[in-house]
């Protein structure tokens, strides 16, 4: 992400999926086709966060490196510089891991 020049806007994260198993536990091996999208990433960009009442800015809880779970459908899939990533806002996000 480090050579692109994009940056999500108020509550906005870029998130980028990790990959997904290729094998269950028994040893089968999952074809791509049968793969569900992976509900954990890790974020590359946040936004500058949101104006209160009183129109102070309020920073968002992720940072970029965090690994977080969002909802199956959250998000706008983009490709930035050939890359597949999630654009989704804060509220999406439903905790972050370790």
């Amino acid at each position: 992400m480090a050579s692109t020049n994009f940056r999500p806007l108020h509550d906005r994260v870029v998130v980028r999926r990790v990959a997904s198993e290729e094998k269950t536990k028994g040893g089968i091996i999952i074809p791509d086709t049968a793969k569900e999208k992976p509900q954990e990433g890790e974020i590359v960009a946040v936004g500058s966060g949101v104006r209160d009442d009183k129109g102070n800015l309020v920073a968002l809880d992720v940072k970029a490196g965090d690994r977080v779970l969002f909802g199956k459908w959250s998000g706008t899939e983009v490709k930035l510089d050939g890359e597949d990533l999630l654009i989704m806002k804060e509220s999406d996000i439903m905790g972050i891991i370790g």
